[in-house]
Parts: C-alpha cells; structure tokens; sequence
C-alpha cells in the first residue's frame, strides 16, 4: 500500500497531512506534479506541462491496494477501475457505485460552461476538511480493501 498524491492542484495542507500520515504508518507517499510546481517529498515525480500528463502517470503508477488523493473524478474513476481507493482533499472517499453520477455531473456542469454559463468552484478549505481527510486517510489504511 502506498499513498499517491495528485500534487498538480494539491493544497499545502493535504500534502502536511499525508507526508504525516505516511512516516506514521511506514507508508511510501509518492507525490505526482508537472515541474512548475515545488514540491519537497522523498518520493516526488516530476513530469511536463502537458494538461493530463500528471493523471497519465499516476494511472501507470497506481496499483491495486494503493490509496489516492485527488480532486480529479476522472483520475478517481480509473484508479478505482484499477483497484486503488482514492479520497478528494476535503476527505470524501469515492464510492465506486457512486463515481458514474459524479462524472456524469461533471459532463452536465461542463456542457453548461460551454453554452455560456457559469458554475461554482470549490469551496475555499478549512480546518475541518484537513480533520476529515487525516480521519478519512487512517481509516482507509487501518481498513483495507
């Protein structure tokens, strides 16, 4: 089991979280971002500029049994498909009878952007969203599977 980090759009916080979580449980953190980010981690892949390249690799990278952050409900979908359980930053695990409806979601909220209108984006983080991803996190390693 490792922990996989989509660090491309990954809060400060999130990555504290993990980088904690990993040396508590003697868990490899790998950390995925394109090179114009500066991220310090033992175990950090760096690749190009190119829009889907850091969800390309994390793909190849990811495993069955393997825990994944990220925002990303495609990123999410295929790693599920893989056998890797993935939880957003605000501590949400994706359910893999439910990731159909989000990514459907995200093709109506995308069509609508086209024709002209306009969609929230994520709500601004907080402390209780870095206490549900660190709760969430330890449960999913204490609970495999």
């Amino acid at each position: 089991m490792r922990i996989i980090v989509d660090a491309d759009a990954c809060p400060r916080a999130v990555l504290q979280i993990c980088l904690e979580l990993g040396e508590k449980y003697d868990l490899p953190v790998w950390t995925v971002a394109s090179f114009n980010h500066d991220i310090v981690s033992k175990n950090h892949l760096t690749v190009g500029d190119d829009p889907e390249e850091a969800d390309l690799k994390i793909i190849n990278l990811a495993e069955k049994g393997d825990l994944a952050v990220t925002q990303d409900w495609g990123l999410a979908a295929m790693l599920i498909g893989k056998g890797a359980r993935c939880i957003s930053p605000s501590g949400k695990e994706y359910q893999p009878d439910k990731i159909s409806i989000l990514l459907e979601e995200r093709a109506l909220k995308a069509k609508y952007r086209r024709s002209g209108g306009r969609t929230r984006g994520p709500k601004k983080r907080n402390a209780e969203d870095d206490r549900r991803l660190l709760d969430g996190l330890e449960r999913m390693i204490n609970h495999p599977g």
